[in-house]
């Protein structure tokens, strides 16, 4: 049992109750009480015995009011204790959702360092919400809140005798004893499926789900804090592989964990010092050989002459939460260059398809567009089947705005999305882009063959200019001529090359000759 120490309240009632009964021993034994009667007798002509009995009353009234007060200070310290509780569970725990917080996890993981006894062994589940910012982005932090809270009490109520933190945002962690050989993927899976049941907030359905990963405590790691970073490295592996994904820490994780954090780390140096540049690949138009404009292409070139390939680094910039600096950066940069362009030529950019489930994205374009002074019908954005669906109303509005804005909008990767024709119904598109996939092998394989007429035909039906990407061999840009196709894209026509070279005219020169 701990001690409990005494309060000063209680300590000074002892200390007044021990003076007091050392002073009425005193009086009994020495016979104080005698003596001074005799003293009052003698000097009668004083009046002594009024001075006493005043003393004996003040005495008394100040004796009721030290109860008094020691009473009021007993309170004062029991409120000041109980904030003091107060301020340690708030420390401790999150407000929103009354879970435990990261502070209260880290007390934990210290705890079973200098824990003497047997170690417990545990599971650490990382759990991420998919979809949540979607949810906030749409309908408000008041039901991104709501949701919070939901998830919260799901997962306390799978896991009633275990603990389950909020580490912020839309994290989890469930620290949950194993007892036995239990099945944690399925397990897993539980929570998986608790999370992803319909939420439904003012007649408003929301759809979530998440992505989970777990480590075994002490196996994958001698240190809990250690087993956490694993679990929460398995959780990123799951996340990015898809939706509503469990899986379990292996040690190659760790490598690849480590590897995220370093390019991430080296990505928003490189974005902070703008050493993130467009190269430009000509578009040329297949029935005159002309180039008609430029597709910029984010290219990295590292301070030891290293390109970091796009497709490494792009999904990076998306995580992280770096690909609205990066994009507006690059864009700003883009428009800049095109300004040197002849007037006809247009300038096409790629948007990722994160950012299409930003409203605020389109009022930012225009921002770019205005502060450079390009011309919006100059610009041309590419956008993929696959960020449209993500959120539909959102994208709606977004490309709504551009193309009354006068800008371009052109359908990039046409053939490998969900719904292709659908989206042709529903937007409105300048350009329809046939995916590099397809114009490979068109030529030995005669399905495809057959898909890139029907893309060109559904084009000249709709008024929608054709553009072929990935051209890289004569015969297929003979046989995209031949089939009526109207843009071309690839090596054949022209590398990705710095502005510099558009400037001296090196790729146009080389375009021209074909002609």
């Amino acid at each position: 049992m701990p001690r409990i120490q005494p309060t000063r309240p209680q300590m000074e009632i002892v200390a007044w109750l021990a003076v007091f009964l050392l002073l009425f021993c005193l009086s009994w034994f020495l016979q104080w009480h005698e003596e001074l009667d005799e003293f009052i007798e003698e000097h009668h002509d004083y009046p002594l015995d009024h001075a006493l009995l005043a003393l004996n009353i003040s005495g008394f009234l100040g004796l009721i009011y030290s109860a008094l007060r020691i009473r009021d200070l007993s309170r004062e310290v029991g409120r000041r204790l109980q904030a003091e509780k107060n301020v340690d569970w708030i420390a401790c725990h999150d407000t929103l959702t009354e879970l435990p917080n990261r502070r209260f996890l880290d007390s934990v993981c210290a705890q079973a360092m200098t824990d003497q006894k047997a170690q417990e062994t545990y599971a650490v589940f990382s759990i991420d919400l998919d979809g949540f910012k979607k949810i906030n982005d749409l309908l408000g932090h008041d039901h991104g809140d709501a949701v919070l809270k939901t998830v919260a009490q799901r997962l306390s109520s799978l896991f009633p005798r275990e603990h389950v933190f909020r580490l912020g945002g839309d994290e989890f962690v469930v620290l949950a004893r194993r007892t036995g050989n239990p099945d944690l993927v399925a397990l897993g899976n539980r929570i998986v499926t608790v999370i992803g049941k319909p939420f439904t907030f003012n007649g408003v359905a929301v759809d979530l789900g998440a992505s989970v990963g777990f480590a075994l405590f002490p196996e994958n790691g001698d240190d809990l804090s250690q087993v956490i970073r694993h679990s929460d490295c398995a959780m990123y592996v799951a996340k990015k592989q898809g939706r509503n994904l469990v899986k379990p820490f292996v040690s190659p994780m760790q490598d690849e964990l480590a590897k995220r954090i370093r390019v991430e780390a080296d990505l928003r140096a490189a974005i902070k010092k703008a050493e993130i540049v467009p190269y430009y690949q000509p578009l040329v138009d297949l029935k005159t050989n002309r180039i008609i404009g430029f597709e910029a292409l984010a290219r990295w070139k590292t301070a030891s002459g290293e390109f970091i390939p796009p497709n490494e680094f792009i999904p990076v910039a998306e995580e992280a939460g770096l690909i609205v600096e990066l994009t507006d950066q690059l864009l700003r940069h883009a428009c800049a260059d095109a300004l040197s362009w002849p007037n006809e030529l247009v300038l096409s950019f790629n948007l990722s398809p994160i950012q299409l489930s930003d409203r605020l994205l389109g009022l930012r374009i225009l921002k770019i567009l205005g502060d450079v002074g390009l011309p919006a019908h100059r610009v041309e954005l590419e956008v993929t089947e696959s960020a449209i669906i993500q959120d539909a109303v959102t994208a709606r509005i977004v490309l709504d705005d551009l193309v009354n804005a006068g800008v371009r909008i052109a359908l990039d990767d046409f053939g490998t999305g969900y719904s292709s024709l659908s989206q042709l119904s529903n937007y409105r598109f300048d350009k329809i882009k046939i995916d590099r996939s397809f114009v490979s092998s068109f030529e030995t394989n005669d399905k495809q063959d057959k898909v890139i007429k029907a893309i060109i035909a559904l084009g000249v039906g709709l008024g929608v200019t054709i553009t072929a990407e990935g051209i890289e061999e004569e015969s297929q840009l003979q046989r995209l001529q031949d089939l009526g196709c109207d843009i071309g894209q690839g090596y054949l026509l022209g590398r990705p090359a710095p502005a510099e070279k558009l400037a001296t005219g090196q790729v146009s020169a080389r375009i021209l000759q074909r002609g």
